[in-house]
């Protein structure tokens, strides 16, 4: 089953980079969801299984980027720059409403 989103999604594709989610295909109980995918960067359309998706920071819902994210970011800029630099993942801090 394809479900078009409206709105789309923001996520970040984990080796593809940040995009927006335009839909979602549902092959059944014995399958992964797949996130068709429109990466920013590249303005390519990927099928991306769900376990490669992820939601990024919405600090309205409190929620901090994930540590994947911020890890495969990392590692793009140390590539794009020639350098050798390696994230570590770290626990995300939970944001409080108290900071808002």
């Amino acid at each position: 089953m394809f479900t078009q989103l409206n709105p789309t999604i923001p996520v970040h594709v984990l080796g593809k980079g940040d995009g927006y989610a335009i839909g979602m295909i549902d092959y059944g109980q014995e399958h992964n969801l797949i996130w068709v995918t429109a990466i920013d960067e590249s303005g390519e359309l990927w099928c991306a299984p769900n376990h490669k998706v992820r939601l990024g920071k919405n600090w309205t819902m409190g929620r901090g980027e994930s540590p994947l994210i911020s890890k495969a970011k990392a590692d793009k800029y140390a590539a794009d720059h020639g350098g050798i630099v390696s994230a570590k993942i770290l626990p995300d801090p939970v944001i409080s409403p108290e900071r808002c």
